[in-house]
């Protein structure tokens, strides 16, 4: 069994025969599950350089031996700002890091340290026990999310954003569901700010049948 347990705005740990973390923003996210300390990780994955999704990547990979696996140019900033960590950079295309398959796909969106652009925004399709997994990262709706489906599929959940503003809203993602096909969605990046604020019911709505929304709470998890 895989568990995917949602720890606030896009940060998650998936756990199977590995924990893998995702955008693990926790010290100053109003809604986060856990604390720092409180999470263990094997990998952790980053999609973009912003605050809120680099996060507390450092601090947790210090304390735990995680590697962290990021766009080649977010990697070796964190290398060079930060001290005691691990770094896989990598760029958009497949690899496995200690038995994990990892995609990282293109995503929509910018990416800087809110002063210098740093690499390029991505997303990650990840396989782990038989699971797959896809984290859009910050996004926009685009035609090639259809690819992901085709290349990587099935996807079992997405994970995705619906708060506009910076990213996809529900009107948008409906239309990445529509795309992506996944088993079952998760919406995320949403309602942690009030420039962010959508509603997951109306997403459910526009989704219909097309798949089974599954709206968590921080702290609550999916198994699969």
């Amino acid at each position: 069994m895989v568990k995917v347990k949602f720890l606030g705005h896009a940060a998650f740990l998936i756990e199977g025969s590995k924990k893998i973390l995702i955008d693990p923003f926790l010290t100053g996210n109003p809604k986060a599950a856990a604390r720092p300390e409180e999470v263990d990780a094997d990998l952790i994955l980053i999609t973009h350089a912003h605050g809120d999704h680099i996060g507390d990547a450092a601090a947790i990979a210090r304390r735990t031996g995680a590697k962290i696996v990021a766009m080649y140019d977010v990697a070796n900033y964190l290398v060079e700002s930060e001290k005691g960590i691990t770094t896989i950079g990598m760029n958009y295309g497949p690899t496995k890091v200690d038995g994990v398959g990892i995609i990282q796909v293109p995503a929509w969106h910018s990416s800087s340290d809110g002063k210098y652009s740093i690499g390029s925004a991505a997303g990650y399709i990840i396989k782990l026990d038989g699971v797959t997994i896809y984290h859009a990262g910050d996004t926009f709706v685009f035609r090639d999310m259809e690819m992901f489906s085709e290349l990587y599929g099935p996807i079992d959940v997405a994970l995705l954003p619906i708060g506009g503003h910076f990213t996809m809203g529900v009107r948008e993602a409906a239309k990445a569901v529509e795309l992506l096909k996944p088993k079952k969605v998760v919406p995320m990046h949403y309602n942690t700010w009030e420039p962010i604020a959508a509603d997951p019911e109306e997403f459910r709505r526009l989704v219909g049948d097309k798949t089974e929304v599954v709206v968590l709470e921080p702290g609550e998890e999916l198994h699969l």
